[in-house]
């Protein structure tokens, strides 16, 4: 079984990658310095390494393997990735892996690791990935969180290593996390158009209209998009609020494109579902024929609003803790995917 990615070829361990492995890594002091084991220091000791892995792999039966990383451009195995499922019934594994310091700093390690997840995700059917680092290494978590592993904690004081105790820091990657990153490529892909705010038609469904109260304009400093904002009215009377946001970014995927309110009062009566309806001709004309809309896992109210809507539930999503809902408090959202 062979990976492949822009500029490399991941393709299964094996003994005669021995003396390129003994060149290029496993004895160097500045690519071991941080790892858990020693440095190789002759061809012989490095073979007794490679055949220990290997031995190790196959007594996991499958869920495991270690990827030699080799160079399109000159077939040379400069690194390895690894990963064993050591809790077969979480389907949990740990992956790691190694580069030569001759290759540092070009982005290989994560364009590896990233290719990695995806297989162990997409075709070895693992749920968990998770690795960890030395802190005095901090390059090792740039790289796992360029490939979409996240922060869990520090384990303090962890191990003894070389006569000093040493934290270790963990990063991991769930399945749903993998598929998340996914969708939000896809919406974020979605078509819209933006050559200024349109001149609002009159919304109304013969009960409640839509006033159209500002137009915002985009503040990529906050990675806003445009918005329009409009007070839901019924007999001349304010009852409820609701905007609509032009774009798709991934704290769009979280927030969504529409946000609704109504007045307790008026609750009860389907004005949110019916607001939402008033609004499709203003996002066609920006092109837009899909909108997210999200709410809180316990808003049951805002959850039927999508349902009438004829919205599909996508996933509850994890929120990440640089979205402003997190910080609100907020650690989930029902993302529901609006076809208009």
């Amino acid at each position: 079984m062979k990976l492949e990615t822009e500029r490399l070829m991941l393709r299964p361990f094996e003994m005669t990658d021995a003396p390129a492995m003994f060149a290029n890594w496993a004895s160097d002091p500045d690519v071991l310095q941080y790892m858990p084991y020693e440095v190789c220091n002759t061809l012989e000791e490095t073979q007794e390494t490679i055949e220990s892995w290997l031995q190790f792999f196959d007594s996991l039966k499958g869920r495991s393997g270690a990827f030699a990383i080799v160079l399109k451009s000159s077939g040379e195995v400069i690194g390895t990735v690894d990963y064993a499922e050591l809790d077969p019934a979480s389907q949990a594994a740990e992956i790691g892996y190694q580069l030569g310091k001759v290759w540092w700093g070009n982005g290989y390690a994560a364009e590896a690791l990233t290719a990695v997840i995806s297989y162990c995700f997409e075709t070895a059917g693992l749920n968990r990935l998770w690795g960890a680092y030395d802190p005095r290494n901090p390059s090792a978590g740039k790289v796992m969180e360029k490939a979409g592993m996240i922060y869990e904690g520090t384990m303090r004081q962890y191990k003894v290593r070389r006569g000093q105790r040493v934290d270790r820091i963990l990063y991991a990657i769930l399945k749903d996390d993998y598929d998340t990153v996914k969708e939000i490529a896809y919406y974020n892909n979605l078509p819209v158009t933006f050559d200024g705010f349109v001149n609002v038609p009159a919304l109304s469904d013969g009960e409640i209209f839509l006033v159209c109260t500002k137009k915002s304009p985009a503040s990529p400093e906050k990675k806003w998009v445009p918005a329009y904002n409009f007070f839901v009215c019924k007999n001349g009377e304010k009852i409820g609020e609701i905007n609509l946001r032009i774009g798709y970014t991934d704290g769009l995927y979280y927030g969504g494109q529409i946000g609704y309110g109504i007045d307790e009062a008026y609750r009860g009566h389907g004005y949110a579902a019916a607001a939402c309806r008033l609004l499709v001709p203003v996002a066609r004309a920006h092109n837009m024929k899909t909108l997210i809309i999200t709410n809180n896992v316990a808003n049951t109210a805002s959850k039927r609003v999508c349902e009438k809507l004829g919205a599909k539930l996508v996933r509850v999503a994890r929120l990440p803790e640089w979205h402003d809902l997190y910080k609100e408090g907020q650690r989930f959202s029902n993302i529901f995917e609006w076809e208009i």
